[in-house]
């Protein structure tokens, strides 16, 4: 499902039990210096990250000092956040100029510890190739690093890398729970495109071998995959960025099933395997 950019009002745009996508919850706040924000969301962890400008974060009462370090863009930095447990009372206040925050969950049934990920805590890795039309790179802020103090939630910011080409190829799904094949985990996305006029598609792959349905994706597009195969591309002479939210039904370790048709490419695009291995 697309939803295409619009002024939420700092509302979520994928709110909790969504119809499509109801391990997931989303939600875009905008506030101005001073201005100050509050959540709880009953049943689902949170993951505090600024797209740009700085926070400060209390969670239950817990501290976080100024959250996010980026200015213009989500180019402009590296990214941070915090772990807020299961249904916690979270505030926001912005503390520079002007802030654009993401709040990503996962559905969960217990209760963990707050904490924060700063620039140096990121998972980072960098895969594909030039040649493949594959190269990007993914900053996990909830990954591998943090396994044993998340429930359910995985979060992550992936990068095209140089102008054009394609993400999430081979084609992969994660939408029935079937161990040790393929796990259960609804996604959720939001896009941003440098300069921000530029645009890409996403592919939505029901069947393998059968015709599917293409998203036409702009600078703000927030894409829900319930099921299916869904690469991405983004069009040649622009940079493609899109923070990421997986929530796992029975587990929070990803496993990807590739699409029978495309799946010896993993053989063809470099570090693809050390990829899969950070969602965990």
């Amino acid at each position: 499902m697309h939803i295409a950019p619009y002024d939420n009002h700092n509302k979520p745009i994928v709110d909790a039990e969504d119809s499509c996508v109801p391990l997931n919850y989303f939600n875009i706040v905008k506030l101005k210096k001073g201005e100050a924000f509050a959540y709880q969301v009953p049943g689902y962890e949170t993951c505090i990250v600024p797209a740009t400008g700085t926070v400060d974060v209390d969670v239950e009462g817990v501290g976080f000092v100024a959250l996010g370090n980026r200015g213009v863009d989500v180019w402009d930095g590296e990214p941070e956040g915090v772990y807020a447990p299961v249904g916690a009372k979270v505030t926001i206040i912005c503390v520079s100029e002007a802030t654009e925050v993401f709040i990503a969950g996962a559905k969960y049934d217990k209760v963990l510890d707050p904490f924060d990920v700063r620039a140096d805590g990121l998972d980072k890795i960098q895969y594909g190739s030039d040649d493949t039309k594959t190269h990007r790179k993914i900053k996990h802020i909830l990954g591998q690093k943090h396994h044993g103090k998340v429930g359910r939630l995985l979060v992550s910011e992936l990068f095209t890398v140089g102008q054009g080409g394609w993400s999430g190829f081979p084609s992969h799904k994660h939408d029935t729970d079937r161990l040790p094949d393929e796990t259960r985990h609804d996604e959720t996305y939001n896009f941003r495109f440098r300069p921000n006029h530029g645009s890409g598609v996403q592919m939505l792959q029901r069947e393998d071998n059968k015709p599917g349905d293409a998203y036409h994706i702009v600078d703000g597009s927030t894409i829900c995959i319930d099921k299916g195969y869904h690469p991405c591309a983004v069009l040649p002479g622009y940079e493609m960025y899109y923070f990421t939210i997986l929530g796992g039904l029975s587990q929070r370790s990803l496993v990807q099933y590739f699409q029978p048709t495309h799946a010896y490419q993993i053989e063809t695009i470099p570090g693809i395997k050390d990829m899969v291995a950070k969602f965990k």
